[in-house]
């Protein structure tokens, strides 16, 4: 099975004989920010580069103790309830893993004896009966799997699946609401809290399908908010994304009730798995990644297990060691939080299923596959469906033409968001200070910025100016932090922003890109 990423040098070697030098990937003083998304970028040049060799097309670019069995079938017990937030941050046929993920959560916990009333499920739902979709109504999320869609909640969907419907939520605020089942999370003093989120993320941030991001500091104070007004007993919070550690480093206290895993640290990248032509393979009509590293492995090892036998802290050892040591890419699965409650069971959170009785935990490899699986960057994963839907598009046919339009807009958006920022970089700090400002990383324990009105303010001047960072463009919201951290103002960045895109021509693919 051909691997874009294995032939990037050959394919790079032949664009970069087209005369476009700034295609190399090493770090410089003139190319600082393009060497920052290296990897995704050689990824798309090797697609375009293939597709441009086989029609003749030249392309010019840049590059502890049971609980008793009353407990564990029913999420109402004596000591308190238990509540459950679903939240798939993305939309798009390419994205179908997040809401896979989203809709085997919902499964699992009903199954542990959580209710529906207990339940609130966020998802643009929108790939279920997508045009792409193989099986019309059905989402599986493994190879094989059974369909995970059927009963989901259609809670907060479409237009109504924003930020501020899920602080509404997560708040108990029925008046803050706009549209969506009108469900919030009506929790008590006594009750738990499980969180689970799935998206593409970003440096400080996770999307939602419409509307505005979500900033780890928002996120914090409402937080915030539910322990001040005293609303829960104590919350679990998982998190998939890619640079997902930054939504809680040096924000979460630790004497809080809450404690958080993420995906991924702050500075790299979460996977997605069960992705076309690789091991191990969706059915073949399914060309996009069936789901994420660490979601599959939290999931598939309470699907198993008996819940009320497993603590948050042996999962994170079965989860971690499979998401960061299994595969041939890795992630680094974190914990933040209140470390104590890590030593509680699985089941005061997600329930735990009858039929699992007495299944405790086995960290022994011979659990898992032999075979090493193939995984992608959660942003080329992305950029492999587009591949693959042109692959199997006809030839000559409108299909063929218009996926292979999208890959050439896809890989315009990828140019220009490069090539603006880079130019941005320069213009602030000046060509020998450039690489360096935008390359730092801050201490462990410290936030990503200071100050976070400051990293909106910057991040908005720049989308005015040059169009929506998209899913792509938001791995740099670290640069842009680094810019607020360095005294950088709103008004040098409109300036800064204007004059790297005062020529641009914005894409059709834009308003999904922000997706």
């Amino acid at each position: 099975m051909w691997d874009p990423r294995f032939e990037a040098d050959d394919e790079i070697s032949g664009v970069h004989d087209s005369k476009v030098d700034h295609l190399n990937c090493s770090m410089s003083s003139s190319s600082h920010v393009y060497g920052y998304g290296c990897a995704t970028f050689l990824f798309l040049i090797a697609l375009l580069s293939s597709i441009a060799q086989s029609q003749g097309v030249i392309i010019n670019s840049t590059s502890a103790s049971s609980l008793p069995s009353s407990v564990r079938r029913d999420s109402t017990t004596a000591e308190g309830k238990q509540w459950a937030v679903l939240v798939a941050g993305s939309a798009g046929y390419e994205n179908y893993r997040h809401q896979a993920d989203i809709c085997h959560a919902y499964q699992l916990l009903k199954k542990g004896g959580l209710k529906d009333e207990n339940i609130v499920v966020f998802m643009y739902d929108d790939i279920a009966f997508h045009v792409d979709n193989p099986r019309p109504g059905i989402i599986i999320n493994k190879p094989f799997g059974h369909d995970v869609y059927a009963g989901v909640p259609k809670d907060y969907t479409g237009d109504n699946c924003t930020v501020d419907n899920l602080f509404a939520v997560l708040l108990g605020n029925k008046s803050a609401l706009t549209g969506g089942s009108g469900k919030v999370v009506d929790s008590g003093p006594n009750d738990n809290i499980f969180i689970y989120y799935a998206d593409h993320g970003a440096p400080g941030l996770v999307g939602m399908p419409i509307g505005k991001d979500l900033y780890a500091k928002d996120l914090i104070q409402v937080l915030k908010k539910q322990r001040e007004a005293n609303s829960y007993k104590s919350m679990v919070f998982y998190l998939e994304a890619c640079e997902s550690g930054s939504m809680f480093e040096g924000l979460l206290p630790s004497n809080w009730s809450i404690y958080a895993i993420t995906a991924a640290n702050g500075e790299e990248s979460s996977y997605g798995i069960y992705c076309p032509g690789y091991y191990p393979a969706p059915p073949p009509e399914f060309l996009t990644c069936l789901g994420d590293v660490f979601s599959i492995s939290w999931m598939e090892d309470s699907d198993l297990h008996d819940m009320s036998q497993e603590t948050l802290q042996q999962q994170y050892e079965v989860v971690r060691r499979r998401t960061g040591y299994d595969y041939e890419d890795m992630s680094h699965v974190m914990q933040y939080g209140n470390m104590e409650l890590s030593k509680e069971l699985l089941s005061s959170y997600v329930g735990t299923n009858a039929a699992n009785d007495n299944y405790a935990t086995n960290n022994n490899i011979e659990e898992y596959p032999s075979m090493i699986p193939r995984v992608f960057d959660q942003r080329e994963a992305t950029l492999l469906h587009f591949w693959h839907k042109y692959q199997e598009a006809p030839d000559g046919s409108d299909k063929k033409v218009e996926a292979h339009r999208d890959l050439l807009r896809l890989h315009s958006h990828i140019r220009h968001v490069d090539r603006s920022l880079n130019h941005i970089a320069s213009t602030l700090f000046g060509d020998e200070n450039a690489a360096n400002a935008m390359k730092h990383v801050r201490p462990s324990g410290q936030p990503l910025v200071d100050d976070w009105d400051c990293l909106k303010g910057l991040v908005e001047a720049y989308e005015k100016q040059c169009g929506g960072l998209s899913w792509y463009g938001k791995k740099y919201t670290r640069v842009i932090a680094n810019m607020c951290n360095a005294g950088i103002n709103v008004e040098q960045m409109i300036g800064a922003s204007t004059g790297a895109c005062s020529s641009r021509t914005p894409g059709s693919l834009q308003n999904e890109l922000d997706k």
